[in-house]
């Protein structure tokens, strides 16, 4: 049997992140897998998972499974986190899952069941696993222009032609904010715009939102989906804790699926039931618990919420320096755009042959579409950075 195996292509972040270990360089700088750094190059662990860890290690007296859809608390603490009160909790269902990669695995799942003809719309670019698990479940796709890389900003003409293009009863995946790879938002006004051409489709939209609370903040990174969800009868939320908790080893995702009404409601959150069943039977938990804990407790989430600030302002702070020192060093305000993009990501526009000069040259390490991870940088290593780039002639 497993003669007949093939190899698949290989991640290129992984293999990214094996080449930079290997790089015996001092000097190197790695802006390539998506997670978050502190200045001295470390993920911590946030003080409030801390706290609630040791609550929960010190009180928990079993370790049975919670349900196929996960601890209730952790599905309201996350209804209440990222939609508020823009939709009727009657009206939502939800379930746990392993990560926002499990969340949108679910989602895609959900869709083959309820839609098997159905494309699914990605905005050109896309996080890479999105197409990738899309093609693995052999299910129908399409893109829409998203990133102009000569301005480096959304080609939002560009944007609304093909979303045109759009049949009846296609999805359509956005990013909820801070996109992935590019750091280029859609503003609230140009969203609206959106919205009413997948109104007038009949379209439904998939919304990944990974990174709330890194880009303008908790609030007002979940805007633009709480205006999506109250704006539609259906559409499908995945959401991650991964990176505004720091615990991305916990796997810790959401799939929330908004409905008509409570009937059509009860059936949905059946069927993700079912769904988790086939996949991995019962969500994890650990991770779960500790945001739940966090976000029901007032000084805990006062506390995470102080931190999370931190870590978004330390980034800006990080785009502005690269920004300012490109400037500098080139006389020109062509790069100002790294400091308008928000999240972690940012797409710079160099070629992959600059960016392998980059690498081979300064030991600057990024993925080939040239989307550099900011939280990957310091105040030492932007200017580092700065020169790499104008050297490469980017």
């Amino acid at each position: 049997m497993l003669e007949n195996l093939t190899a698949q292509p290989a991640d290129k972040i992984l293999a990214l992140m094996a080449a930079y270990k290997a790089d015996p360089r001092n000097e190197k700088v790695d802006l390539g897998v998506g997670v978050y750094k502190d200045a001295s190059g470390n993920t911590p662990v946030m003080r409030a998972v801390k706290e609630a860890e040791r609550r929960i290690l010190a009180d928990q007296s079993s370790k049975a499974y919670t349900g196929l859809a996960g601890d209730p608390a952790f599905g309201k603490a996350m209804r209440d986190l990222v939609l508020g009160d823009a939709v009727p909790s009657e009206r939502i269902a939800a379930v746990a899952t392993p990560g926002g990669t499990g969340a949108i695995r679910q989602s895609l799942e959900l869709i083959r069941l309820a839609a098997p003809n159905a494309t699914v719309w990605l905005s050109n670019p896309t996080w890479p696993n999105h197409p990738s698990i899309l093609k693995y479940l052999g299910m129908k796709m399409a893109k829409y222009t998203y990133f102009d890389n000569a301005t480096r900003e959304v080609d939002f003409d560009g944007m609304l032609t093909d979303l045109r293009k759009v049949a009846e009863g296609d999805v359509v995946l956005l990013h909820g904010c801070c996109h992935n790879p590019t750091g280029a938002n859609l503003t609230y006004d140009q969203m609206s715009q959106v919205i009413g051409i997948l109104q007038e489709k009949r379209a439904v939209p998939l919304i990944d939102i990974a990174y709330q609370g890194f880009g303008d903040g908790l609030n007002d990174d979940a805007q633009i989906t709480r205006l999506i969800a109250r704006s539609f009868e259906n559409c499908l939320i995945a959401a991650s804790c991964s990176k505004n908790f720091g615990i991305y080893r916990e796997r810790t995702g959401i799939l929330m699926a908004v409905a008509k009404d409570a009937d059509q409601q009860a059936l949905t959150q059946q069927t993700l039931a079912f769904l988790n069943r086939q996949n991995y039977s019962f969500p994890p938990d650990h991770g779960a618990r500790v945001v739940s804990t966090i976000l029901t407790d007032p000084a805990l989430r006062a506390d995470w919420e102080a931190e999370l600030e931190e870590t978004r302002n330390g980034m800006l702070a990080l785009r502005q320096q690269l920004a300012d020192e490109l400037k500098r060093l080139t006389n020109s305000d062509r790069f100002d755009f790294i400091a308008h993009h928000r999240g972690m990501f940012s797409r710079i526009g160099a070629t992959p042959q600059q960016v392998e000069e980059m690498r081979d040259k300064h030991g600057i390490y990024m993925v080939g579409d040239s989307r550099i991870n900011v939280a990957g940088l310091n105040a030492e290593t932007v200017p580092v950075l700065a020169r790499a780039i104008v050297a490469a002639g980017v």
